[in-house]
């Protein structure tokens, strides 16, 4: 799979390595006790859907230091009946058929800004059967979102309310492949 000078990414068992997983998550979208454990479930319930597939980005000694997992969209589930009224007003509810959603994406704060949250979200979306991607991301400027452009992401629903979620996010979707440039 697709290497960095000190990471390589390539298929993992995330739940093989959910603490790991959670670890990184936590530090970089910044998790409660109580809420990495709330987490822990919801990530071992999505990777038995069908078609879900992981990737993690591991140091040379094996360390996870970044990972994605993501699925073909089912618009039963709960993400997809959430987002549904936000992408029917802007009249982009098309996107959640035929689309491979990813769930999550995080790289360890030590490690950003390397090129691994691209190399993780363009190999997984490689491997898709789905013509497009769509994904949420909290709604802020932030370089996330800059990378999900420069990446061909654009906004398809912006101030979608999550329930508990404190913050606001925007729904956005590609088309695949992934744009390539800077």
């Amino acid at each position: 799979m697709a290497a960095l000078p000190d990471v390589v990414v390539e298929p993992v068992d995330l739940s093989a390595r959910i603490d790991e997983a959670l670890a990184v998550q936590a530090l970089a979208f910044g998790l409660t006790a109580d809420e990495i454990e709330v987490r822990r479930h919801i990530v071992h319930r999505h990777l038995l859907q069908p078609g879900a597939r992981a990737l993690g980005a591991l140091t040379g000694t094996g360390r996870l230091v970044g990972f994605v997992y993501g699925m073909p969209n089912d618009r039963r589930h709960w993400w997809s009946t959430i987002v549904e009224p936000y992408l029917r007003r802007t009249g982009d509810e098309e996107w959640l058929t035929d689309s491979f959603v990813i769930t999550e994406l995080h790289v360890h704060p030590a490690f950003q800004a390397r090129g691994i949250g691209r190399t993780l979200i363009t190999t997984i979306t490689d491997g898709a059967d789905e013509p497009r991607s769509i994904l949420s991301a909290i709604d802020i400027e932030s370089p996330a979102r800059g990378l999900y452009r420069r990446l061909g992401y654009e906004d398809l629903a912006r101030r979608v309310l999550f329930p508990s979620a404190p913050s606001p996010y925007a729904v956005m979707g590609a088309r695949l492949p992934l744009l390539r440039g800077n």
